[in-house]
């Protein structure tokens, strides 16, 4: 038995969770891009984790797409930390 045999989606064009769904994968994904031609692919894959998880830590689902996009700052934020530090320690240790 196919347990999803009988679930409809609902035609309540007021339900919030589709337009949640493409504005946390639009955000995600625009995100990703921008990482991966700025840092390279496997700190592209680090920071999504780490998107996810500050989307996890959120008190509930952002309703739009700035509160979306807070999160984005938020990560980014630590991107941009983690990137220069480790720029900076990389010239004095080739020095």
């Amino acid at each position: 038995m196919n347990p999803l045999g009988g679930y409809k989606p609902s035609n309540n064009s007021n339900h919030p969770c589709p337009d949640l769904a493409m504005m946390a994968e639009r955000e995600l994904s625009v995100f990703f891009n921008a990482v991966t031609q700025l840092f390279g692919s496997e700190q592209a894959e680090l920071s999504a984790e780490d998107w996810l998880h500050e989307l996890i830590e959120s008190d509930g689902l952002p309703a739009s797409a700035r509160e979306w996009r807070l999160i984005t700052t938020k990560v980014s934020t630590r991107l941009a930390s983690g990137v220069n530090g480790s720029s900076i320690s990389t010239e004095f240790t080739n020095a």
